[in-house]
């Protein structure tokens, strides 16, 4: 194993005279097929526990959602054409004779998630779910069940996963703004406010500018009127999130694309786009700390699905992250941390060909007097990595 600790010499994000972060909301499309994907994944871990012991091996992370057709007006309206959902991936079906029941697991599993989280979308009528899961290749599955005769899992795959710490002040307030208007609160107050919630946030020197896209349920909505009246609630409720972030001035846009004039406006029957022809797949949206952060390191990697025991290109996304924050938070005088960790297949996963930290250092700070509590933080991580499963199985840890 090869670590390099050396200092961040890029300049801070936040120093820039740009930034751009975006985050897609609990009812975008894409959120919506990286969420069924997860909702997958730890239903098939629990149901091999349960039944077997232990977790077999699968790889549940391809979803495609095919937006259906809708008709939305003032008042309420109908779809004319089901939203479409494929799930897709591998998972061992086959154990000693005893078959897994891996295509009702996934669409239960699916059903489960859209009724508890979207609060206007019929899963009877208004959305088909297609599970395309089949075996795993032989190869895979007897590298996956190899783990169980050794001490630590094996990787099944050869990945990058990268993480940061800690947030930027744009960064935080992207994720916060989306999170507190799809809260409970927010929705009890004002349900004509839908899932799918998309936020935009650019920084312009110390100028912060937010596009919001948010469906608005119309059922809710009797006339333009309404629409205009909810819609600058939605703006006035961004702008109290981004008070209770600590962030004194944004300016806000709400539905950019709205044309009053010509009654185009950003009215839905569900409270999400996937309704009207919006797609989805997998790995398109929010990386593993919740957004999408296009001026930091980001891996392609699509965390959603993939089993949680050895496949690094979820648990390193994961671990790279969690080592960031911890060093960040303990260690005097480390300002920022970038993450790297550099997985091999058939190796053990608590030895990553390459674990690469960089960081920042507050000033008069060397690097050798970091170093060693640096690197004691890394090893600990490391060492418990073949418990990170059980953190995310149990839906403790946001991937999305």
């Amino acid at each position: 194993m090869h670590v390099q600790i050396s200092l961040l010499e890029c300049p801070a994000v936040s120093s820039l005279t740009m930034e751009i972060v975006e985050r897609k909301g609990l009812g975008h499309p894409d959120t919506i097929c990286d969420a069924l994907a997860e909702a997958c994944s730890r239903s098939l871990s629990n149901y091999y526990l349960d039944n077997f012991g232990l977790i077999l091996h699968h790889n549940v992370d391809k979803a495609l959602l095919c937006g259906g057709q809708s008709l939305a007006s003032f008042g309420g309206g109908e779809m004319t054409a089901p939203i479409e959902i494929y799930l897709a991936g591998r998972a061992t079906e086959l154990v000693g004779g005893v078959e897994v029941p891996v295509h009702e697991i996934a669409i239960e599993s699916s059903h489960r998630w859209l009724a508890e989280n979207l609060r206007f979308v019929d899963i009877n009528r208004q959305v088909r779910i297609h599970c395309n899961i089949r075996p795993g290749s032989v190869e895979l599955t007897k590298l996956f069940l190899s783990q169980h005769q050794a001490e630590i899992a094996i990787a099944n795959d050869t990945s990058c996963g990268v993480g940061y710490a800690p947030l930027n002040t744009l960064e935080n307030l992207v994720l916060q703004v989306e999170r507190y208007l799809n809260s409970h609160a927010v929705k009890v107050a004002f349900p004509a406010i839908g899932e799918d919630i998309k936020v935009m946030g650019v920084r312009r020197d110390n100028t912060i500018n937010l596009t919001v896209a948010c469906a608005i349920v119309d059922r809710f909505i009797n006339d333009m009127s309404d629409y205009l009246e909810i819609k600058q609630k939605v703006a006035e409720l961004t702008q109290l999130a981004a008070k209770m972030a600590g962030v004194e001035s944004v300016n806000v846009v709400v539905n950019a694309a709205d044309n009053i004039a010509d009654k185009s406006i950003y009215l839905t029957v569900t409270g999400t786009s996937a309704e009207n022809g919006d797609d989805g797949e997998v790995g398109r949206g929010n990386r593993a700390n919740g957004l999408i952060t296009f001026y930091r390191p980001m891996s392609m990697e699509a965390l959603a699905g993939k089993n949680a025991v050895s496949h690094i290109g979820k648990l390193y996304n994961v671990l790279a992250q969690n080592i960031a924050h911890d060093i960040v938070n303990s260690v005097d005088g480390v300002l920022e941390v970038y993450c790297y960790l550099l997985g091999q297949i058939g190796q053990p996963i608590d030895q990553p060909a390459v674990s690469d930290l960089k960081l920042r250092l507050a000033s008069g700070v060397i690097l050798s007097e970091v170093k060693k509590p640096v690197e004691a933080i890394l090893n600990h991580h490391l060492a418990t990595v073949n418990t990170l499963w059980q953190t995310i199985i149990r839906g403790a840890v946001s991937l999305f």
